[in-house]
């Protein structure tokens, strides 16, 4: 089942990649990253269960709810789907609610900064940085959140996933416990758990940044059929750092032992590549439109 569940990913993602074709940019991105991301959740599953015999499982009404209602990739939490509210769940939508409103608001100054007629080039840089945090804002903070504390009143122990990501230590923090951790969940149980054994801890840590990049591509280069290799560019480099940090931390090497500095290292390796990852083309045909505007 688990080679099965590999050949529906690559089937699905073929099907809608040709249904959608001739549809403009965003409308083709939405599809492919909601086909991905279900199929996964496919994947995910099968290989998640493969050896647990006792578990309980799942009900139809739970993976629907789970496949389609939640974008974390463990399907366990929703075996008691329809259990008493859980703590923290209003907690967590008023945080997603302020989040939306944060996002909305930097959307309007795009538009003001936009109307203002400024220098171009100064203008595209600024106003693309602005929609960038607006965008992460209100789905990766926003809505996630206020998904996250819906299914907590329902009884499924679902839980935030980007966690305060600034105050990440280390790369590795960061990739694994701190941004999309929706993300780190897939490529964890698909790719590094079922390779660590086989090719050693490190190739596994490699091949799961370049599966990152090969959904990458998907998501942000096919799409707009434009800027091929640059997302997959990014993880390859995200996956070096984290292991070049690690031999760093093996070592005890001081800088990264002030939490200023790791903090600093952190974020400057995580911002400063991300021209590859988020792509001119990208930019200006899915970012600027989302926010209702013309690049």
């Amino acid at each position: 089942m688990v080679l099965e569940s590999w050949g529906m990913l690559i089937a699905s993602i073929l099907l809608i990649y040709f249904i959608f074709l001739h549809d403009g940019p965003v409308l083709r991105m939405l599809a492919i990253i909601a086909t991905t991301f279900t199929a996964m959740k496919v994947v995910a599953v099968t290989v998640g269960y493969e050896n647990k015999n006792k578990s309980r499982g799942l009900k139809f009404s739970q993976w629907l709810a789970f496949a389609i209602g939640w974008a974390g990739m463990r399907a366990q939490p929703f075996e008691t789907m329809g259990a008493n509210a859980l703590p923290n769940a209003w907690p967590m939508i008023k945080f997603g609610i302020s989040r939306v409103i944060a996002g909305l608001l930097l959307i309007l100054l795009a538009h003001i900064i936009v109307s203002q007629h400024l220098n171009c080039t100064v203008t595209h840089m600024l106003v693309s940085a602005i929609l960038l945090v607006a965008l992460s804002l209100t789905l990766h903070f926003g809505v996630l959140s206020i998904s996250a504390g819906g299914w907590r009143l329902l009884g499924v122990n679902t839980y935030l996933l980007f966690k305060e990501p600034v105050k990440a230590l280390s790369l590795a923090e960061f990739w694994s416990r701190r941004w999309n951790i929706a993300f780190s969940e897939m490529t964890s149980i698909t790719v590094y758990r079922p390779l660590k054994n086989k090719i050693g801890s490190a190739m596994a840590l490699m091949s799961a940044f370049i599966f990152s990049g090969f959904l990458h591509e998907l998501a942000l280069s096919v799409p707009v059929n434009s800027g091929y290799g640059l997302p997959l560019l990014y993880f390859v480099i995200q996956g070096c750092l984290v292991l070049v940090e690690k031999v760093i931390v093996d070592r005890k090497v001081r800088f990264l032992q002030r939490n200023i500095v790791a903090r600093f290292w952190t974020l400057f390796w995580v911002i400063a590549p991300m021209p590859l990852l988020f792509h001119t083309q990208f930019i200006k045909e899915i970012v600027w439109p989302l926010a209702g505007l013309k690049y």
